[in-house]
C-alpha cells in the first residue's frame, strides 16, 4: 500500500513538473513570436515615417504648383483632395479585400514562423 502511495506522489510530482514546464515553454514561444513581430514592425514603421514625411512633403508642392498653375493656389489643393478621395474610393470599393487578405497573412506568416 505504501508502495502505490509513493508511486503515487511520484507520478502527481511528475505530472505537476510537467505542466510547470509546459507552461514555462508556452510562455517562452509567446514572447518568441512577440519580439519577432514586433522586431519585424518597428523597422517597417520607421520607413513608414520617411516615406509619409515624403509624401506630405511631394503632396504641398504638388498642390502650391498646380494652384500657380491655375492662378489661385487653393484651387492646387482641390486638385489634390480630389485625386485622394477618387483613389480612396477606388481602394474602398475594388481592392478593400486583396489589402486585407495580404495583410491577414502576413501576420499570420510572421507568428506560425
Amino acid at each position: 500500500m505504501e508502495e502505490n502511495t509513493k508511486l503515487l506522489e511520484s507520478l502527481l510530482e511528475k505530472a505537476s513538473d510537467y505542466g510547470k514546464t509546459s507552461f514555462e515553454l508556452v510562455k517562452l514561444k509567446t514572447i518568441d513570436k512577440t519580439a519577432d513581430v514586433v522586431s519585424t514592425m518597428v523597422p517597417h514603421s520607421v520607413v513608414l515615417v520617411f516615406i509619409a514625411s515624403f509624401m506630405l512633403f511631394l503632396n504641398l508642392g504638388l498642390a502650391l504648383w498646380l494652384g500657380d498653375i491655375l492662378g489661385k493656389t487653393f484651387y492646387g489643393f482641390f486638385v489634390v483632395a480630389a485625386f485622394y478621395i477618387l483613389a480612396g474610393l477606388v481602394i474602398h470599393f475594388f481592392l478593400h479585400d486583396p489589402i486585407k487578405k495580404l495583410v491577414a497573412d502576413y501576420f499570420i506568416k510572421r507568428v506560425l514562423k
